[in-house]
């Protein structure tokens, strides 16, 4: 037997918010902008910051390896109240490739 309290119970919408992948980009050029201006001496530094481990940073700041075009069309990203279509761990296999072009042509069969 159903308990009457759980029949037709509505799940309230999710409340649309920045993608993750948005701000972790946000984070990697605030942290590259830091060290550049020796605000932060290296990603050691910026791992014992945020509590996190330095494998961890390595991983985020590589976003910064991506095609200007790229990092442009992550940062204008809408907010969403669904899981967005592109994630920081689909976009390693493409940071590790050094030609922007490719790069671009990676990118752009990820959003098709």
């Amino acid at each position: 037997m159903h308990s009457p309290a759980k029949q037709g119970k509505v799940t309230p919408a999710k409340d649309p918010k920045t993608p993750r992948v948005v701000d972790l980009l946000r984070k990697a050029i605030e942290w590259r902008s830091l060290l550049d201006a020796g605000k932060i001496a290296n990603q050691t530094e910026i791992a014992r910051q945020e509590g996190i481990p330095r494998a961890r940073v390595t991983q985020i700041m590589g976003m910064l390896r991506l095609a200007p075009k790229i990092q442009k069309h992550i940062l204008s990203l809408p907010e969403v109240d669904t899981r967005p279509s592109v994630t920081e761990r689909v976009l390693r296999p493409i940071e590790a490739i050094t030609n922007q072009s490719d790069q671009l042509k990676e990118f752009h069969k990820l959003m098709m």
